[in-house]
């Protein structure tokens, strides 16, 4: 689990890394320019990092089903070999994934302005800039992309429908909360990371607005990567009893 924690924060940081800085540099200098190269740079590192963060996540998935579902042969399904192996696995369909979205989007011909209605280099809204005839390809590759996320939804939804139901057959109830621990965080941080991109790409046209696209970027593209590591700390009895402190001497303080 801990090796996992390891690459989904290392991905956490370079999802920040890819958007925040340089947002922030141009909020300080008053501009909202960005150059190609950056641009693509960006797109390149923004489909890199998010979609193996998910990777990652199914992974993690599949690790909680070994540890709770096969707890006698977790040892074996989990060795270290098998661990490097699903994360290399993970870095390298993220690092594809990549390629794939970068080259095809920035091969296309753009012919509606180099304005984009957002604070960092998103595929659609620099589809939206593109000539109405040459972005079915870059079309296709979303559409496969969409795919294989999906597929990894339905993995994770099936991990832990067996998950608990092996949870509840469990007699005592300390074995029951026990498991559950194991598994809230994890799924806390999935429920945050599909429910922000499902709502940033799937919302009605009618929703449709600058302002409403800008949250929802911030939502799904900034929000997850910064709350993940707060959730899995909460499991640090250390940690808990810190903020436990904090909360009681603000409170303190208040009155």
């Amino acid at each position: 689990m801990y090796f996992f924690l390891l690459n989904l924060s290392l991905l956490d940081l370079g999802t920040i890394s890819t958007t925040v800085p340089k947002s922030m540099a141009n909020s300080l200098s008053s501009t909202r320019a960005i150059s190609y190269w950056e641009c693509a740079a960006q797109v390149f590192h923004f489909t890199f990092f998010l979609p193996t963060e998910y990777f990652v996540l199914t992974v993690m998935a599949y690790d909680r089903y070994a540890a709770i579902c096969k707890p006698l042969h977790y040892g074996t399904i989990m060795s270290s070999r098998a661990c490097v192996k699903m994360a290399a696995a993970a870095w390298s369909s993220g690092f594809l994934n990549a390629l794939l979205h970068t080259a095809n989007t920035f091969s296309i011909r753009l012919c509606q302005g180099n304005v984009l209605e957002q604070f960092f280099c998103e595929i659609p809204q620099i589809l939206k800039l593109s000539c109405s005839d040459t972005y079915l390809r870059e079309l296709g590759v979303l559409v496969v992309s969409a795919c294989l996320v999906f597929g990894c939804f339905v993995f994770i939804v099936l991990s832990y429908v067996q998950i608990f139901t092996a949870v509840l057959r469990i007699p005592s109830e300390q074995g029951r909360h026990k498991a559950f621990s194991m598994c809230l965080p994890h799924l806390a941080v999935v429920s945050l990371f599909v429910s922000t991109g499902s709502f940033a790409y799937l919302k009605p046209p009618s929703l449709s607005s600058p302002a409403l696209h800008l949250v929802m970027a911030v939502l799904y593209a900034v929000v997850p990567p910064a709350v993940n590591p707060l959730i899995y700390s909460m499991r640090n009895k250390e940690l808990k009893d810190a903020l436990k402190k904090l909360v009681q001497l603000l409170l303190l303080q208040q009155q």
